[in-house]
């Protein structure tokens, strides 16, 4: 067994990364033969913890298949004095596929005992916002700007490994402690992929808030909420995302959000239509209470198509009943709006629960 043992010095060290890799924290990667850990061989695992400013990147490497329990013990002693573990998909494949090692070699494990941050997938319930071609590590590194000077992949290494076993080379094990090196080395940058989730999670304020009139694809004028928002943690890289109320810019400390509205008319449905009249003529629904002075000929018994009053106003729409009283086109409408109110407008709790509840719209949306 070969361990190697760097010490490197975190030269931009952010709000975002130090909250994240703190010297409780550990980053881990590990390099088989194949995804089944029944059939296929554990030969590499790279982890980093941090010291201050500066963080130290250790390899196990098995250098004969008979070493593969010695490298996954020595890793578990290490894993033992830090609680926060930090992985790409470790709880889809790492985890699992070392859990199952430690059964077959009788190793005690720390694995349940753990807190877990997963970069792959904080990143991959985001693929409406960053629309990137894949979400391999590699492919976030080049969205947000960073190099590497490995160019193989772990399926492209399994080769590799499997012909250093019949015959060690030096080039071959430099290759394969590259590849893993690199991985543990980037993800002090992949961290800064984290800003889009904790953006979304809520780490934002409401700064500001404007009306706008713009022109849709067939020229008509329709107005638009703007809210502007100031990001807690820097995004690196400018994206947008839309639906068809809501269209998020996010660039840097801040991000827009701006919200179609909704003006003309709408409908407030009464709940209980058994106990309203629906009016013909005027086109909506009363107490029975006070119906029982309408000619019967002008009335009829409601119906929950029918239960409703109207208001011309201009409306915000909204996906959760947030904002009470809420209208609709239809009463099987899903999406309601509320009045467009200064009271709104004014609120900073009322303003930061609305983004909020867009940003859940966002993260459940089938895009």
């Amino acid at each position: 067994m070969k361990i190697w043992n760097k010490t490197h010095h975190l030269t931009d060290t952010n709000l975002i990364l130090n909250e994240t890799f703190t010297e409780d924290a550990f980053f881990f990667d590990i390099e088989t033969t194949g995804f089944s850990p029944t059939y296929t061989f554990l030969y590499l695992i790279g982890c980093a913890h941090r010291v201050g400013d500066n963080f130290i990147i250790t390899q196990y490497f098995a250098e004969t298949k008979e070493e593969e329990g010695a490298i996954l013990s020595a890793f578990l002693q290490e894993l033992c004095h830090y609680q926060t573990v930090i992985s790409f998909n470790g709880l889809g494949f790492d985890i699992p596929y070392l859990k199952k090692k430690c059964e077959k070699y009788g190793l005690t494990h720390p694995f349940d005992e753990k807190d877990y941050i997963d970069i792959y997938k904080e990143v991959s319930g985001l693929k409406f916002l960053l629309k990137l071609p894949d979400y391999k590590q590699k492919t976030i590194e080049r969205f947000l700007g960073l190099s590497r000077n490995d160019t193989f992949s772990g399926g492209e290494l399994i080769e590799v490994y499997q012909n250093y076993l019949k015959t060690p080379d030096e080039q071959a094990m430099f290759f394969l402690k590259q590849h893993n090196y690199e991985d543990v080395l980037g993800m002090t940058g992949l961290i800064a992929i984290r800003s889009y989730r904790k953006l979304f999670d809520g780490a934002f304020t409401v700064n500001s808030t404007e009306t706008n009139i713009y022109k849709d694809r067939n020229g008509i004028p329709q107005k638009e909420l703007i809210l502007t928002l100031q990001n807690q943690y820097p995004i690196p890289q400018r994206v947008s995302c839309q639906t068809d109320a809501f269209y998020l810019i996010c660039d840097g400390m801040q991000s827009k959000l701006r919200i179609h509205l909704f003006e003309g008319t709408l409908k407030f449905f009464f709940d209980h239509p058994e106990d309203y009249y629906y009016l013909p003529a005027e086109d909506m629904a009363i107490h029975k209470s006070v119906a029982t002075y309408v000619d019967k000929d002008f009335r009829k018994k409601a119906t929950a198509d029918n239960c409703y009053t109207k208001k011309d106003a201009i409306f915000v729409p909204q996906y959760e009943t947030l904002i009470t009283p809420f209208f609709k086109e239809s009463s099987k409408d899903k999406l309601t709006y509320f009045e467009l109110t200064r009271e709104f407008l004014d609120s900073d709790s009322l303003l930061r629960q609305y983004t909020s509840h867009v940003f859940r719209h966002f993260l459940a949306a089938k895009h």
